[in-house]
C-alpha cells in the first residue's frame, strides 16, 4: 500500500476522457491493502455451499425460478475495485461524453482523484456484491462477489461467527439473483431510467421523474430482499445488523461525510423503506402477493405507493 503511488497516479491522470480510469484503478489500488485470499478448502467449500443453499431456500421461500450466475468471485480488495471501475466507466461514459470543462487537465485530475478516493473507501468497506453489469455490451452475465478480507475483517471485529456471517452475506447477495431472475426485464428498465437521467444531466438539466424512478424500483429491490431474507435465512440475523448498524454508526466523522456523500444513507433507506412496504403487502395478501412486483413495469410501485402499499395492492390486486 503506497500513498505516494496513489498521489502520483491520480496527478499523471492523461487521455482525452473527463476521467483517466486507468489512473483510477492504479490509484484507488496503490492506497488500498488487497488483503489476504488464502482460503482453506472448507472456506472455499463454505461459500459453495452458502451460495447453493441460499439459491434454494429463495427460491422456496419466494415461489420463484432464477439460478446463480455463472460468475461467482471470491475476490479480494484489488479484484473488487477493478471489476466496479469497470462498471463505474460504463455507467458514466454517457455524462463524459457531454461534459465540457475549460481547464480540461486539471478538471481530468481532480475527477480522478475523486473516484479513486471513492473506490478505495468501498473497497475497504463492501461485503459482498450482486452486479447486473448494467450498460454492458451484449447479452452479458450478471456476476456475484465476495470480498474475503472484508468479511473476515468485519466478523472479527463485531466479534461475531465467520461461519454464520458469511452465510449472512451469501443470503442477501443471492436474494437479489433471485429479482433479476424473477424479472428479466429489470435490468433494461434500470438501465433506461439511468440513460434519461444520465442524458439530461449531460445536457445541463434534471430529469427529476427519471431520477424519481430510478429511486423507486431500487428500493424495491432492497426492500424485497430484505422480505426474503426474513423468511429464507435459517437462523435469526437482528443481532448482525444491529452490530453492524452500530459499527457504522460508530465511525469517525471523516467516514461518516464519506458515507453521506456516496449516498450510502440513501441506500440504507431504500432498505427499511422498502422494507415496510413489503411488510405490509404481505400482511395484507401474503407473500406470493409481493411477487407481483416483478410481473412487469407496470406493476413496480410508484414513489407514492411506496409510503401507501394499500393503495398498490388496490391498483394492481395481486
Amino acid at each position: 500500500m503506497s500513498l505516494y503511488r496513489s498521489v502520483r497516479a491520480v496527478t499523471g491522470a492523461s487521455g482525452t476522457g473527463a476521467i483517466d480510469w486507468d489512473a483510477v484503478a492504479e490509484a484507488a489500488k496503490a492506497s488500498t491493502d488487497p488483503g489476504s485470499l488464502e482460503l482453506s478448502e472448507a472456506e472455499r467449500s463454505g461459500y459453495a455451499a452458502d451460495v447453493r443453499e441460499a439459491r434454494d431456500a429463495v427460491g422456496a421461500v419466494g415461489s420463484v425460478e432464477f439460478d446463480v450466475p455463472r460468475t461467482v468471485e471470491v475476490q479480494n480488495r484489488h479484484h473488487w475495485i477493478d471489476a466496479n471501475v469497470e462498471t463505474f466507466s460504463r455507467v458514466m461514459a454517457p455524462l463524459e461524453e457531454h461534459t465540457e470543462v475549460a481547464l480540461p487537465g486539471v478538471s481530468r485530475v481532480l475527477n480522478t482523484g475523486t473516484m479513486s478516493f471513492m473506490l478505495a473507501f468501498l473497497g475497504r468497506n463492501v461485503l459482498g456484491q450482486y452486479d447486473p453489469l448494467l450498460l454492458a455490451e451484449g447479452d452479458a452475465d450478471h456476476a456475484l462477489y465476495f470480498v474475503h478480507p472484508n468479511i473476515h475483517k468485519v466478523a472479527e471485529t463485531l466479534d461475531v461467527e465467520y461461519d454464520r456471517f458469511r452465510r449472512w452475506i451469501a443470503f442477501h447477495e443471492v436474494t437479489h439473483a433471485a429479482e433479476f431472475g424473477a424479472a428479466p426485464w429489470l435490468s433494461d428498465h434500470l438501465e433506461e431510467r439511468m440513460e434519461e437521467g444520465i442524458e439530461a444531466l449531460s445536457a445541463g438539466s434534471l430529469d427529476r421523474e427519471a431520477f424519481r424512478e430510478l429511486d423507486a424500483a431500487m428500493t424495491v429491490v432492497e426492500g424485497y430482499a430484505e422480505l426474503l431474507m426474513d423468511h429464507a435465512f435459517d437462523d435469526e440475523y437482528a443481532d448482525l445488523r444491529a452490530k453492524l448498524d452500530a459499527r457504522r454508526r460508530g465511525r469517525g466523522p471523516i467516514a461518516q461525510f464519506v458515507r453521506r456523500a456516496l449516498g450510502l444513507g440513501m441506500k440504507r433507506r431504500q432498505y427499511e423503506r422498502g422494507k415496510a412496504f413489503f411488510e405490509r403487502v404481505v400482511e395484507l395478501r401474503g407473500i406470493e402477493a409481493a411477487n407481483a412486483v416483478w410481473t412487469s413495469p407496470e406493476y413496480l410501485p410508484s414513489d407514492a405507493e411506496l409510503d401507501n402499499p394499500d393503495a398498490w395492492v388496490q391498483r394492481v390486486d395481486p
